[in-house]
């Protein structure tokens, strides 16, 4: 895959209703092609707003997105894992990747299959799963679309932590090998720690960007001081523009 698009963000002011108070304000934002960013602040701020903002789902806001100089309405869809998987009940593993999109086919659905390791439940429905393949069916729909563009909306929720440690290293797998421009949104520092090279806090009413940190080393030499030594910078960044831990 050619490394994902570049994103411009100017958004500003959203609203969930006319007459509410704005959620985000005055975010103005570019992010590179191909990088990895990852989106922190306490329930409610307005994470995963954001997020479906640049997939287009929610067009109700003032300012504009540019998906490589394209409207989010315009641009290939997003691969998008949000926070419950979301698979449909009644279909097989196989045809809930292929739901995904248009000209998504059986090769293609199987290989994304193939890619989070869960070949052998092409056949099995979703409530044969367990949380954690399920989370993976969640991921390999998002691949199969193949856009470039990768949003993940808390995708290590409610999952013990030795699942996180096997979703995280697929994820890092996944950007290394394809090189998509990656939205992370999480309430865990050590999720940005061990993934993003970009690190954004939320944080307000309405919310704006309170920080910005760049995380320098590659994901894939981040040994588990660097890892801590991060979170200790992502927590003090936080703490410090007296944002509540959830």
């Amino acid at each position: 895959m050619a490394r994902g698009p570049s994103l411009n963000l100017s958004i500003t002011e959203k609203r969930y209703a006319p007459e509410s108070a704005p959620v985000l304000a005055g975010i103005d934002l570019a992010i590179a092609p191909g990088s990895v960013t990852a989106i922190l602040g306490p329930s409610g701020i307005g994470k995963s707003t954001l997020l479906r903002l640049i997939a287009g789902l929610d067009t109700q806001f003032s300012g504009s997105i540019q998906i490589d100089g394209q409207s989010p309405s315009a641009a290939p869809p997003p691969g998008f894992v949000f926070q419950d998987p979301r698979l449909l009940p009644w279909l097989s593993v196989l045809d809930n990747i292929r739901t995904a999109g248009k000209g998504i086919d059986t090769a293609t659905a199987r290989s994304a299959l193939e890619r989070t390791g869960l070949s052998a439940a092409a056949n099995l429905y979703p409530r044969q799963l367990s949380g954690g393949m399920q989370r993976r069916a969640s991921l390999a729909r998002a691949l199969a679309l193949n856009s470039g563009l990768l949003l993940l909306d808390e995708p290590f929720v409610s999952l013990d932590r030795a699942l996180v440690g096997e979703m995280q290293d697929l994820v890092a797998e996944i950007i290394a090998d394809d090189n998509p421009t990656t939205l992370l949104v999480t309430h865990m520092p050590e999720d940005a720690a061990r993934l993003a090279d970009r690190v954004l806090i939320l944080a307000g009413q309405p919310a704006n960007i309170a920080a910005d940190i760049a995380l320098s080393a590659p994901v894939n030499a981040r040994d588990n001081q660097t890892i801590a030594n991060y979170v200790d910078m992502i927590e003090a960044a936080t703490y410090c523009r007296d944002i509540p831990a959830e």
